[in-house]
């Protein structure tokens, strides 16, 4: 299964993103549990966050934040969605050859 790098930037609201956060870090873990989010955690200036998903292509990653708590709260300014081949590590055996 395809696995894609989603890059989130944030908007100027940081005392609205840390009200939101616990929601936020709910609806994750239940991506995690549900075998769609391999990995996610802000970036180091804070502006922004890095979420590795497993979906058929790419409209479907970004389809499956669509019902993130921050997306809903306007707090995402910008979605970035690429395509990445883990083919070292613990998540290579979902690169297929």
């Amino acid at each position: 299964m395809p696995v894609f790098a989603v890059e989130y930037t944030y908007d100027h609201r940081a005392d609205e993103r840390t009200a939101v956060r616990p929601a936020h870090r709910e609806f994750l873990r239940g991506l995690l549990a549900g075998g769609d989010l391999l990995a996610s955690g802000p970036l180091g200036t804070g502006e922004g966050a890095l979420l590795l998903l497993v979906a058929d292509d790419e409209a479907a990653a970004l389809a499956l934040l669509d019902a993130d708590p921050f997306a809903a709260a306007g707090l995402v300014a910008r979605r970035d969605a690429r395509a990445w081949a883990p083919v070292i590590g613990p998540w290579s055996a979902l690169v297929e050859g």
